[in-house]
């Protein structure tokens, strides 16, 4: 029993600190809270089920790892909703479309990197994601998306570009 504690305690301290930087992962790989909930709540019962396998490290980077294929099985057991959920203020009848609140909304800075980035393939995505908001240094990356870390760099300066031109066609588009 003492040795079940143990690895509990260990588990805690490999993974509970990483759950906010999984839940934001998951959020931007299937693209709605509830199922990054999910998604994260997934990962971190295959990350109890095989702590075992854990040979040490870094438990971040071992645990974004889960959270990536979790969220990529979800994905691929086509869980994620077909469509965005109808938004009554931006398609309703009764307010026109140069309306300057509406306007406003639309060249939100937040709202424009939003849909920027979920244009982006998933790799580009990911890299993103994994750099800019969770901070993991080239290494972690690597170990994250199983990759030498010259791949992950070269991809990351690609999405980079992907994002930049992603942002211009959203601003060109919004009117911005």
């Amino acid at each position: 029993m003492a040795g079940d504690a143990e690895a509990i305690r260990t588990f805690d301290d490999v993974v509970l600190p990483h759950l906010g930087a999984a839940h934001r992962l998951a959020r931007w790989l299937v693209g709605n809270e509830h199922d990054a909930d999910d998604v994260v709540q997934e990962a971190s019962l295959r990350a109890f089920r095989y702590f075992r396998t854990f040979s040490g490290g870094n438990g971040r980077a071992w645990f974004l790892r889960i959270v990536r294929n979790a969220s990529s099985s979800w994905r691929s057991h086509d869980r994620q909703a077909a469509a965005d959920p109808f938004d009554e203020e931006q398609h309703g009848a009764d307010r026109p479309a140069s309306d300057p609140e509406t306007l406003l909304l639309r060249m939100d800075a937040r709202t424009l990197l939003e849909q920027a980035i979920g244009r982006l393939p998933n790799r580009y995505r990911r890299l993103l994601v994994l750099r800019e908001l969770n901070g993991l240094t080239y290494r972690e990356l690597a170990d994250v998306m199983d990759s030498p870390v010259g791949s992950v760099m070269s991809g990351l300066s690609r999405a980079r570009r992907a994002l930049r031109e992603a942002l211009h066609d959203e601003m060109t588009r919004s009117g911005a």
